[in-house]
């Protein structure tokens, strides 16, 4: 092994704590897994979310490093789709949560009674957006 190697292993290892620790902080910051069990009633399970977030990311940088090609019917891509879609619903949903901007914007746009119909378009924007991207450029 020569200097070069060793001198790309210390960065790609610097590289991965970082990118690890900002993700870690931002969920943190966010607080999603907390708000999560906070709604959920599911105190007794607080360990479970956490391994699964850990197990989750681990899995994510295998398959990102590995090029592991999953082969898997329809139902377990519908599954796993839905999975992904939970996930970003709820960094999406903590952020929104955290800046408090929509009861701002709404109230500055004196909607303050259609909140719950602003939002609900902005998920279903999300989702039909996904779908739509999915179906047209992934599938093709």
């Amino acid at each position: 092994m020569n200097i070069h190697n060793l001198v790309e292993i210390v960065i790609g290892l610097a590289g991965g704590l970082a990118v690890g620790a900002g993700f870690v902080a931002f969920l943190t910051v966010l607080g999603i897994i907390p708000r999560l069990i906070q709604l959920s009633k599911t105190n007794r399970y607080i360990q479970l979310f956490e391994g699964s977030v850990v197990l989750g990311s681990l899995f994510g940088t295998l398959l990102s490093f590995e090029g592991i090609i999953l082969d898997m019917p329809p139902f377990f891509l519908l599954i796993w789709g839905l999975l992904h879609g939970i996930f970003i619903g709820m960094l999406a949903a903590a952020l929104t949560e955290v800046l408090n901007v929509f009861p701002i914007l709404t109230k500055r746009i004196n909607m303050e009674s259609k909140l719950l119909l602003f939002l609900m378009a902005i998920v279903f924007g999300k989702i039909f957006g996904s779908l739509f991207q999915w179906v047209i450029f992934v599938k093709n």
